[in-house]
C-alpha cells in the first residue's frame, strides 16, 4: 500500500557516487558480494513469484505463493508453517521461525503474499526490460519477498544467520484483509511481542531520487454515515413541518467535515454517496442504489469514507469531532455515523523507530550510500507493521522500489532488490549480536 515517489537512481549509480566500502566487516563484504553474485537468481524469484496470481481472494494461488516461500526458507534453517484463515473469509498466513543464540535480539519480518490484481485482471505476467521488469505484485510485494530471501540467503553464505533468531509473518490478506481482523492479525500481533525490532518489507519509498527511511505510517479508517429526514412534496422543504430533508442533512454534515476536521498528518475523503426516497449500499459497501424524484424530499442519504491519523490519540480526537458535527442536526432530520471495525492502526514516528533509522543510516555510510531522510508520513499508506507498532521499535520500506503499483503496468526497479537486500542482511546481522 505505498507510491513510489520521484525517480528511481539505480544502485549502480548511487555506488558509483559514493567512496568504496571500507566501514564493513569481511562478514559483511561477503554479503554484498553474495547478493550480487545471486542477482539473477532473485530475478528469477521474483519471475516465478509474479506469474503465480496471488489476488487477496484467489485463496489457492496466495497459498501457492507460501509454498514457493516455504521452498525458499527451509533450506536456509526456518521452521516454516501455513496459518489457514477460514475464519477471517482468507486464505493464510506463513509464518517462519529461526532459532539462534539465546540472549539476542529477535527480529520479525513482515511482508505479503497477496496482490490486488486477481485472477479476472488482464494483467498477469512478469516482463522484464533491462533492469526494470513489470508484472502484478512485482514492487508490492513480491519484490520484498525476494528481499528477504536475498538478505537471508547472504546472512547465510557469511555466517551471520546461524545465530540469529528471527520470526517472519507473511500474511496473506494485507491488500484486503480477512474478517474479523481481531482473527486475521492474531498471529502477526503476536509476533510483535515476542520481537525486540519489526523489519517491514514493503516497498522503498525515493523522493527527488534518493532512498528515504521510513519510520510512520499513518492508520486508515473506515465510516458509514446515514442521515434521515420526513418525505413530502418538494414544496414544503425547508418549513417547519418538513424541515430540511436528508440529503441536506448530508450536505451539511460534509461540508462540516472539511471546514473543521483538517490538522496536521490527517487526512479524510468521502468515496461513496446515495440519497432519495430510499437509499442502500450493497454487502461490501463498494456499490450503491436510490430510487427518488425532483419535486419528493428525499427520506435518506447515505455516504462512505475513511480518515487517516498518525497515532491512536489522534484517531480518537477525530472520531469525537465527527461525531460532535454529525449531532448538529439540521431542522427536520437525524443521522448517525458509524466507525468500522477492521481497520489499520497508526504507527507513529517514536524515538525508537527514529534510532533504528540512524543504525540503518550507519550502514548506508559503510556500503558507500546515502544517508537516508525520513519520509513524511503523508506520502505512505496504511500496512501491516502497524499492528506491532506498539508492541515493538520498527522500519518501514526494506523492500524494492517500484512504481505504478495497484496498477497495471506495476513496474520494479531490480536494481534496488541488490541495494535493499545488502542493507536488510547487515541490520539483521548486527542487530541479531545485541543483547535486548
Amino acid at each position: 500500500m505505498r507510491n513510489w515517489i520521484g525517480s528511481v537512481l539505480t544502485g549502480a549509480a548511487i555506488l558509483a557516487a559514493s567512496p568504496a566500502i571500507a566501514g564493513l566487516s569481511s562478514a559483511e563484504k561477503r554479503m554484498t558480494t553474495t547478493v550480487d553474485a545471486e542477482h539473477e537468481r532473485s530475478v528469477s524469484l521474483l519471475e516465478r513469484l509474479v506469474n503465480q496470481n496471488s489476488g487477496s481472494l484467489n485463496l489457492a494461488g496466495v497459498e501457492a505463493v507460501g509454498r514457493m516461500m516455504r521452498a525458499e526458507l527451509e533450506p536456509l534453517g526456518f521452521a516454516v508453517m501455513w496459518k489457514p484463515m477460514a475464519l477471517a473469509h482468507r486464505s493464510g498466513h506463513l509464518i517462519a521461525v529461526h532459532k539462534g543464540k539465546a540472549g539476542t535480539k529477535s527480529l520479525l519480518l513482515i511482508a505479503h503474499l497477496d496482490t490486488v490484481f486477481e485472477k479476472d485482471s488482464p494483467f498477469q505476467t512478469f516482463v522484464r526490460r533491462g533492469d526494470e521488469a513489470e508484472g502484478p505484485g512485482a514492487g508490492d510485494d513480491k519484490g520484498g519477498l525476494v528481499v528477504i530471501v536475498s538478505a537471508l540467503r547472504a546472512m547465510k553464505a557469511a555466517g551471520t544467520l546461524k545465530d540469529a533468531n528471527i520470526e517472519i509473518v507473511m500474511t496473506g490478506d494485507e491488500e484486503d484483509s480477512g474478517d474479523p481482523i481481531e482473527i486475521a492479525r492474531a498471529d502477526l500481533i503476536a509476533a510483535g511481542r515476542r520481537a525486540d525490532v519489526a523489519l517491514d518489507f514493503e516497498g522503498l519509498s525515493i523522493e527527488n531520487g534518493r532512498d528515504m527511511g521510513s519510520i510512520a505510517r499513518r492508520s486508515s479508517n473506515s465510516w458509514t454515515l446515514t442521515a434521515t429526514g420526513k418525505t413530502g412534496h418538494s414544496s414544503l422543504i425547508f418549513n417547519a413541518t418538513f424541515g430540511d430533508g436528508a440529503i441536506y442533512e448530508l450536505a451539511r454534515i460534509i461540508a462540516r467535515f472539511r471546514q473543521e476536521l483538517p490538522e496536521p498528518n490527517l487526512t479524510f475523503n468521502v468515496g461513496l454517496i446515495a440519497g432519495g426516497t430510499d437509499a442502500a449500499f450493497d454487502a461490501d459497501g463498494i456499490r450503491a442504489t436510490a430510487r427518488g424524484k425532483s419535486n419528493i424530499i428525499p427520506a435518506v442519504a447515505l455516504a462512505r469514507g475513511d480518515f487517516r491519523t498518525l497515532s491512536d490519540e489522534q484517531t480518537e480526537r477525530v472520531k469525537a469531532k465527527m461525531a460532535a458535527i454529525v449531532a448538529g442536526h439540521a431542522p427536520g432530520t437525524n443521522a448517525e455515523i458509524r466507525f468500522e471495525s477492521g481497520g489499520y492502526p497508526a504507527m507513529a514516528p517514536t524515538e525508537g523507530n527514529k534510532a533504528l533509522l540512524v543504525r540503518l543510516n550507519g550502514i548506508n555510510r559503510d556500503l558507500g550510500l546515502p544517508e537516508m531522510d525520513a519520509l513524511d508520513p503523508l506520502k505512505r499508506g496504511a500496512g501491516d507493521i502497524s499492528f506491532v507498532a506498539k508492541d515493538v521499535d520498527g522500519l518501514v520500506g526494506l523492500g524494492t522500489a517500484s512504481r505504478g503499483d495497484h496498477a497495471p503496468g506495476e513496474t520494479v526497479d531490480l536494481a534496488s532488490i541488490r541495494r535493499q537486500a545488502k542493507r536488510a542482511a547487515i541490520l539483521m546481522s548486527r542487530l541479531s549480536r545485541e543483547r535486548p
